[in-house]
């Protein structure tokens, strides 16, 4: 179906129908949801290319990845996959692509000057911040749309952004596991230059002092949130004089090398040690199905990714509108592997 044919059934000019479903707002709320409801039902999907001509935008949003050989490319990390997943169903209801740029880290600037130069995308996507990230600064200056995949605690400028309270999950399980007695608790999280896991980094050494307890150095790890990561550092603290009794863990990924060091040191987890992970509703490392295998807290990656993608649309759309931002919340789901400290 075309756009003449889909205005014809609707008995509306393919004027109005092109504005209802590209978000103008002369058009009211009532026709644009009638325009959107029988898109949907009539499997109506507009061509990017002759849309773009109508409207002068590319019909297209960018993810630039960079190519780094000190850490895990983002294109193998299950996270991004389902954030593209929420992302790309969103885009295509409003007839956009997805362009996935992959450049040398060191060449990132100039990436995205060149994606602004060749005007073939209308806006970006920035992933994993760091705490003083210098992308923030660049996409301003260039004028290109973005919204940040997290927060840049360094940052002060006003940007748009999408997020989960990491710093509120990571008190919350901190302090479950304080309730079930447990005080040797191990912190392994991810790459403490980046803003979600200094956040959590935070919150962990918070709710400790707030019982009373110093943080031990010792039973804090940083590094890229891998299988073999979450192994080798469990491994490590489990072979201590005092070993931790519970686990505090950055990613699903991670946790399950935690839970295969538990299990070759003879132990079994949520008996003998405690854990809980984040990030364990990903589309493909399911997490158990009546009962969870994991106590987790948990924040949809896939709904990020589509609301993130809402939120850029809308800047293209009205690109004087302020900064958009959105913080997501944790829940905390009770799984199999906690219970009271021995």
């Amino acid at each position: 179906m075309n756009l003449k044919e889909l205005a014809e059934h609707l008995s509306l000019s393919q004027t109005t129908v092109s504005r209802a479903l590209n978000g103008y707002p002369e058009v009211s709320e009532k026709t644009r949801e009638r325009v959107l409801r029988a898109a949907q039902k009539l499997n109506y999907s507009p061509n990017a290319r002759a849309k773009g001509l109508a409207t002068g935008r590319a019909q297209a949003i960018g993810h630039v990845l960079p190519i780094s050989d000190r850490h895990q490319h983002d294109m193998v990390n299950p996270i991004f996959g389902d954030f593209i997943a929420g992302a790309g169903s969103t885009y295509a209801r409003a007839g956009y692509e997805v362009v996935i740029s992959l450049v040398d880290d060191k060449d990132e600037e100039q990436a995205y000057r060149s994606i602004r130069s060749r005007g073939n995308v209308d806006g970006i996507i920035v992933h994993g911040p760091r705490m003083a990230d210098s992308r923030i600064a660049l996409l301003t200056e260039l004028g290109l749309p973005f919204v940040v995949h997290g927060r840049a605690s360094q940052v002060n400028l006003p940007y748009s952004w999408l997020d989960t309270n990491n710093a509120r999950a990571f008190h919350r399980a901190t302090g479950f596991l304080l309730d079930l007695g447990h005080r040797r608790i191990a912190l392994v999280n991810g790459l403490e230059f980046m803003d979600f896991a200094f956040r959590r980094r935070g919150a962990y050494v918070k709710a400790l002092a707030e019982r009373g307890i110093t943080a031990d150095p010792a039973l804090m790890r940083s590094e890229e949130m891998t299988e073999i990561y979450g192994y080798r550092s469990a491994r490590e603290m489990l072979a201590m004089d005092n070993p931790p009794t519970a686990f505090l863990v950055s990613s699903m990924i991670t946790a399950i090398g935690v839970r295969r060091a538990i299990h070759e040191a003879g132990l079994e987890m949520g008996r003998d040690v405690s854990v809980i992970t984040h990030d364990d509703d990903l589309g493909y490392l399911g997490n158990g199905h009546e009962v969870p295998i994991f106590t987790a807290t948990r924040s949809s990656v896939r709904a990020a990714g589509a609301r993130a993608a809402e939120m850029l649309l809308d800047l293209i759309r009205t690109p004087d509108r302020p900064p958009l931002t959105h913080l997501m919340e944790a829940e905390l789901i009770i799984g199999n592997s906690t219970g009271p400290a021995h």
